[in-house]
């Protein structure tokens, strides 16, 4: 364990860096890293890794290289506009445990940007609130893991383990950017992930499917619109079964440990929807893009089966639709849902360090999102602990991370990394 003066000396290290971390932290918010704009963000991260000696490895992903491993999930989008990010601390004599510090740079579409009250890519400060896109979700958390490492540092330490600095892309979408990590070869004996979990830690998460069904309509004049077949309006009408289906998952939920505490932990979401072409023409086409949970250990062939009986069955009752049945299209997420295991000598570390700087035990959560966590659990035998500070509207307006918990889960991660990677005097 840390002795009181180190832990203090780490402590006081991040409070003296805070102002260089907030404002790096508004200056990688300030880039709109959404899906494929990523790398001015990408740029930004690695000349940070840089700036501290890291060497760093940059690359595109390949996705002929990755598409056979588990976790894969499909993309519709090219990768050579961004790459993913590591840069390496390399421990002069390891001695200590090995680290994987891993984020993500993308961040989710803004929507209108004017009903937001701040620009959503103007970072600002207000009421110990940092403002902006992606603040939040997750470029906090992610810048975060260097400055706790510089706090080690300028306490006059450096770890004895080997550190792996990921800052990877499509998080929000497939969660291939931390599969080409693995298949790159990085590896480690834990890997931290400072999602905004509101000073939390994920004991278990779901796993989420994507998927956009495809309507064909008959199109005619809107003069004579009983004689055409609406595609917009078949769309619509499949909705309901959906719904439906959802329930039927949610209700298994009281015989899953982890889940039973919870009402709703299934959430199904039209996130997207588009169709037709004219507004006196009958549409002849739409499409809807859907986002639906499951749980750990849930058989993922099973649950697209379902998801494709209930639309089948409901087609069948829409005249039009029975002759001419939707197309379902797997787009994205293919997400298996993960639950800690096997991490129990990293927790005990993140609950020392968590308790050295909040009073008080660190509760677990059940996410009824997903994260990156699922690679490194599942796939490569790495326990993966998800814990950051506290953040509103992510994913919506005005999203915000509270700055004062943030700096306080910088702290915690600063220990975290001394403890388990062990540290000797510089």
């Amino acid at each position: 364990m840390l002795d009181p003066r180190t832990e203090t000396a780490i402590r006081d290290a991040v409070d003296a860096g805070f102002d260089g971390q907030t404002a790096f932290t508004a200056a990688v918010v300030a880039s709109p890293s959404v899906r494929g704009r990523e790398q001015p963000a990408q740029d930004l991260m690695a000349a940070g890794m840089r700036e501290r000696g890291l060497p760093v490895d940059a690359w595109r992903i390949d996705v002929d290289e990755i598409r056979h491993l588990p976790g894969f999930s499909p993309v519709t989008v090219s990768y050579e506009q961004a790459t993913t990010v590591v840069g390496a601390w390399r421990a002069p004599d390891p001695r200590g445990r090995s680290l994987i510090l891993n984020g993500h740079i993308d961040v989710v579409p803004t929507g209108p940007e004017e009903m937001w009250a701040i620009p959503p890519f103007e970072p600002r400060v207000a009421d110990g609130w940092m403002y902006g896109r992606g603040a939040g979700d997750m470029k906090a958390g992610l810048c975060s893991t260097l400055f706790a490492f510089d706090a080690i540092r300028r306490a006059g330490l450096r770890p004895t383990g080997d550190i792996y600095f990921q800052s990877v892309i499509e998080e929000e979408c497939t969660g291939n950017g931390a599969l080409a990590g693995l298949a790159r070869g990085y590896r480690a004996d834990a890997a931290l992930i400072p999602e905004p979990m509101g000073e939390r830690f994920i004991r278990a998460q779901v796993g989420v499917i994507w998927f956009q069904v495809r309507l064909r309509g008959f199109p005619v004049h809107a003069a004579y619109a009983t004689t055409g077949a609406n595609a917009i309006e078949s769309a619509y009408a499949l909705f309901p079964a959906l719904h439906a289906m959802t329930e039927e998952w949610n209700a298994r939920c009281a015989k899953l440990e982890h889940f039973g505490h919870l009402k709703h932990p299934i959430n199904l979401n039209i996130g997207k929807i588009a169709g037709g072409d004219w507004a006196s023409s009958v549409p002849a086409w739409c499409s809807f893009d859907v986002r639906i949970a499951t749980y750990p250990g849930q058989d993922m062939a099973q649950a697209r089966r379902e998801i494709e009986t209930v639309l089948r069955d409901a087609s069948r009752a829409i005249p039009f639709l029975a002759n001419s049945p939707p197309e379902i299209v797997w787009n994205g997420f293919q997400a298996e849902g993960y639950v800690l295991q096997g991490g129990e000598a990293a927790e005990a570390v993140l609950d020392g360090a968590h308790r050295s700087v909040f009073g008080e035990e660190l509760a677990p959560m059940t996410c009824t999102g997903t994260t990156d966590a699922r690679f490194f659990g599942l796939y490569a035998g790495i326990p993966a602990l998800v814990y950051g500070p506290k953040a509103e509207n992510i994913h919506g307006f005005d999203e915000r991370v509270d700055l004062e918990s943030l700096r306080r889960t910088t702290q915690a991660s600063a220990l975290f990394i001394a403890e388990w990677c062990g540290v000797e005097r510089a």
